[in-house]
This record gives C-alpha cells, sequence and structure tokens, in this order.
C-alpha cells in the first residue's frame, strides 16, 4: 500500500517523482495514493504518449479525471486540457490518446450510490465568486463531498480553517502556500479529517481541490 493512512498528512511534487510503467505500453504513471497493485484506490498522475491506448476496462467504483496536458479519448468523445471527468460505479471503457495527455486520475472512491456522469470543460465554465477575492468553479458534489476549481488573485490569504472530511489539493498553476510549506504546480496535497491550516498565496494560483470525502475516523489500516 502506497499512502492509504488517511491520518497522516501527504504532500507530493510530482515534477520531482518518475515515471513508472503501466500494464499498457506507452501509458506511464506517477503514484500519488495505492491499495494494491493494479486494483482498488488509487489516485495517480497518468501519462499517454501519443498513439497508446488502454484495454477496455470496469470501474467498479466510479473514475475521476482532470485532463491536465494533450487530448484524452475514449469512444464517447475527446477531451482536451481542462476536462473534467466522472465515470460512475459499473461504467466502462477504453481510453487512448492521439497527441499524448497526462491526467490527475482517481479510481475506486466513489460512493456506490453517487451515479453521476459528469463531463465539464473548465476552459468555458463560469467563475463564481468566493470568500474574500477568490473564484470557484464548482464540479461535482454528493452529500459531504464537493469538487471545484478555485481560482487565487495574487497576494491573497484565506481564514484559518478545518476539514471536515478531509481535503485534497492539486496545484495547477502559480504556487499554493500554508504555515506548513509551499507548493508549486504540480504539487498534491491531502490533509486529513479536521486538519487546520492558514493558506495563502504570492501568485495567481488556480488549484483542484476535493473536501469531505476521506474517512472521519479511521484509516484503512487499522
Amino acid at each position: 500500500m502506497l499512502n492509504m493512512d488517511f491520518s497522516q498528512r501527504v504532500v507530493i511534487r510530482t515534477h520531482e517523482q518518475h515515471w513508472v510503467p503501466s500494464p499498457a505500453a506507452g501509458v506511464e504513471r506517477k503514484p500519488l495514493a495505492r491499495e494494491e497493485a493494479e486494483r482498488g484506490h488509487a489516485t495517480s498522475v497518468v501519462r499517454y504518449k501519443p498513439g497508446s491506448s488502454f484495454s477496455t476496462h470496469e470501474h467498479l467504483l466510479g473514475e475521476e479525471i482532470l485532463v491536465l496536458e494533450g487530448v484524452f479519448s475514449d469512444e464517447t468523445g475527446h477531451y482536451p486540457a481542462g476536462t473534467y471527468i466522472r465515470n460512475p460505479p459499473g461504467s466502462s471503457h477504453a481510453p487512448f490518446s492521439e497527441e499524448g495527455c497526462t491526467l490527475l486520475v482517481k479510481l475506486h472512491q466513489f460512493d456506490p450510490r453517487d451515479t453521476a456522469t459528469v463531463r465539464i470543460d473548465t476552459n468555458a465554465g463560469h467563475w463564481l465568486p468566493g470568500i474574500g477575492g477568490l473564484q470557484v468553479m464548482p464540479l461535482h458534489e454528493f452529500e459531504h463531498e464537493h469538487v471545484a476549481l478555485v481560482k487565487w488573485p495574487p497576494n491573497e490569504t484565506f481564514q484559518p480553517h478545518r476539514h471536515f472530511g478531509g481535503e485534497e489539493i492539486f496545484v495547477l498553476s502559480g504556487e499554493f502556500c500554508d504555515e506548513h510549506g509551499r507548493y508549486p504546480a504540480g504539487s498534491w496535497i491531502r490533509s486529513p479529517h479536521m486538519s487546520e491550516h492558514h493558506p495563502f498565496v504570492e501568485q495567481e494560483t488556480v488549484i483542484w481541490v476535493k473536501t469531505g470525502h476521506l474517512p472521519v475516523n479511521r484509516s484503512p489500516e487499522t
């Protein structure tokens, strides 16, 4: 298992990681959290080289994708950088990329009742006003789970706050900061239930953020 103790804070600067081959030729990964080698809970940055593909497979507890670079495709369409995708539990597909792409991928992490299929082009999405100077683009919610993009203007500071059900962040551009450190683009941060921090930025920064989805009382290892 890799980073499966959800009571611990985890920070990974993915640009410092090496790519690891997957079972499919031309598809590589940077694992962030993983339950088993090729099944169960997994969070990864995934890279498809041009012309590569993955065989048809099923997502027993769903798949969540944010296209970071290039164009990701399957039999339902072609999805450029900035596309947010949710494939619900029980869905299947045969993904590929003609020009190559890089993705943030989360597998086997849906509530079985969360059956929405989601396709959002965030390049064409609308930003809503948030607290202070923040702008927010909601992507999905189910009970306590909320997923959004958040745009921070330069020199913005957010109030100290706690995360019921934890928080997960992927820094898309700029540099996200808090009292624990500084996180450039490509950083992945997972903070446990009821963790607290006081975030700020010095330059315009965009993050993908998910809250309320991590175990409240204990990790799968205990």
